[in-house]
């Protein structure tokens, strides 16, 4: 029988997922502290990949390559809530997209930028810690970017503004529904980044 630490070393060890050549990439980027915010980006980038013709990239924030931005078809940011808002990392990693996309000559007067889908996600230790400000901040970032922003779906099947997961109190973590939301957040954006690019 397989010792659990054994599973939980070869889950922290695995190596990020890598973008293949055969299909549009979706970069699923995160800023992550306690591990949080990445176990949500792995449960979306798992979304993306029951997509077919989608590829999930999944890259932590100071990881990501300018040509990862370039060729994204869709970027999905994912941040801890710090004090109702996104971390100072997440802000700084939206002020490089900005960057690398006026650089290319893909945003800013008499551009014409490529179609590119966007989404945020977040974790946040309270019910009530600021997610809905932090996912706000990410998408009004992007849309100003001109990205089209695509939303995720709850359980119940109404709208959200991206996946969150709320990790202290009384279930601590990030749960197994929040995982679920995660990766329903994931095959949504891929359907619908498909959708633009076909």
């Amino acid at each position: 029988m397989t010792k659990p630490w054994i599973l939980a070393f070869a889950f922290v060890a695995a190596p990020p997922l890598l973008a293949r050549t055969d299909g549009p990439s979706i970069l699923v980027v995160y800023d992550s502290r306690t591990g949080h915010t990445e176990k949500l980006a792995r449960g979306i980038a798992e979304g993306v990949g029951q997509v077919e013709g989608a590829v999930a990239v999944l890259r932590r924030r100071e990881e990501v390559r300018d040509e990862e931005i370039l060729s994204a078809s869709g970027i999905l940011l994912g941040s801890p809530v710090h004090w109702a808002s996104l971390s100072a990392e997440s802000k700084a990693f939206l002020e490089r997209v900005g960057q690398v996309l006026v650089e290319a000559k893909e945003l800013g007067p008499g551009t014409t930028p490529r179609t590119r889908a966007a989404g945020a996600f977040v974790t946040g230790g309270a019910v009530s810690s600021g997610k809905e400000l932090a996912r706000l901040s990410i998408l009004a970032a992007f849309l100003n970017m001109r990205f089209v922003v695509v939303g995720g779906e709850e359980a119940d099947g109404f709208g959200t503004l991206g996946a969150q997961a709320t990790t202290a109190g009384i279930d601590p973590g990030v749960s197994e529904a929040e995982l679920d939301e995660a990766r329903r957040f994931g095959k949504r954006f891929a359907e619908v980044t498909l959708a633009f690019v076909r």
